[in-house]
């Protein structure tokens, strides 16, 4: 029989350093804002949770909103294994007891036998959000044609009093980063939007707190009905 574990630890950090944290409870920003925006991020590979490996993405995804969020926001990480039960036992913890808005997977979303994450993530989903699937390949497909094999998915959950935008990433931190920002020119110029552009918008929609960003790294868009002023 298999054993699964959840590793965790708790940390504090400061969003002006990079993440070292893997796992556990991080918060950045504390200055900024009116509710802290939560994240949870998820780590999905089986030697890594048994310690074949060190695990990337976590720290990966840490690191990057370090450098692209300007609102306040915390994380709370797990890195388990790729079963489907426990993938979707921690989804539902983060969602419905730690009321996390955004839930970011990483791994698990091959076409292997063991690669489960976009099934559990649709197990416990009130809400399908293809658009972000699409994008996220079309992404990918400027890199590596072997990105039609990803069966990343988007969905929502909802719960009576609060609801979570759940996303599955890729495992490795450079398509991780593209994926996030999309395709840029040498001089900047957005080519391709990446995916997270359209992220805050649909956490307003959700009820999730006000999510401002550093236009360098990546421009948030919303409609002129839905911008507040910049504090």
């Amino acid at each position: 029989m298999r054993t699964t574990a959840i590793k965790s630890t708790s940390t504090v950090a400061s969003n002006t350093a990079s993440a070292s944290a893997v796992t556990g409870s991080v918060i950045f920003n504390t200055d900024a804002g009116s509710r802290r925006l939560k994240i949870g991020l998820v780590s999905i590979s089986d030697r890594a949770s048994t310690g074949v490996y060190q695990d990337q993405g976590i720290p990966a995804l840490q690191n990057w909103f370090s450098a692209a969020l300007t609102s306040k926001w915390e994380t709370e990480t797990r890195l388990i294994a790729d079963d489907q039960a426990l993938i979707e036992q921690t989804l539902i913890e983060l969602v419905d007891h730690l009321h996390c808005d955004l839930v970011l997977t990483t791994g698990g979303t091959g076409p292997a036998r063991r690669d489960v994450t976009p099934d559990a993530t649709l197990a416990v989903a009130t809400k399908e959000m293809p658009g972000f699937g699409e994008q996220m390949r079309q992404i990918s497909l400027h890199f590596v044609p072997t990105a039609i094999l990803s069966r990343q998915v988007a969905v929502i959950r909802e719960v009576q009093d609060h609801a979570a935008l759940i996303l599955n990433l890729p495992g490795q931190p450079k398509s991780i980063k593209e994926t996030l920002e999309g395709l840029k020119s040498s001089n900047g110029e957005q080519k391709v939007p990446g995916i997270f552009a359209a992220i805050p918008y649909c956490i307003d929609l959700i009820g999730g707190p006000y999510i401002e960003t550093h236009a360098s790294v990546c421009k948030v868009f919303r409609p002129k009905s839905a911008l507040r002023p910049t504090t």
